[in-house]
């Protein structure tokens, strides 16, 4: 698989490939994106379009994790005020 590179500003290096080059070698480019490189297509000599890896799904929220370390009073669920909901505009 030939890939040309592109030398950024900020000293990194980008793969770029043909759109034919692309076609033939997706199962390879995607794993490349897959281990965090960033691969640009080119029409020609023209980068059209960039191959990324998405980013992976954060860690899940446990629930309650923090139950009975705090209370929430009744009044938290009482209205506001007339003055403090003037202050937040409505």
């Amino acid at each position: 698989m030939k890939l040309a590179n592109l030398f950024l500003a900020k000293g990194t290096v980008m793969a770029i490939s043909t759109i034919h080059e692309a076609k033939t070698n997706l199962s390879r480019l995607i794993e490349r994106a897959e281990r965090g490189e960033e691969i640009l297509i080119a029409r020609g000599k023209q980068p059209v379009v960039r191959l990324t890896p998405l980013k992976k799904p954060g860690k899940k929220r446990k629930l309650g994790l923090h139950r009975g370390e705090f209370t929430v009073g009744s009044e938290f669920f009482e209205p506001l005020p007339p003055e403090e909901v003037d202050a937040w505009g409505q």
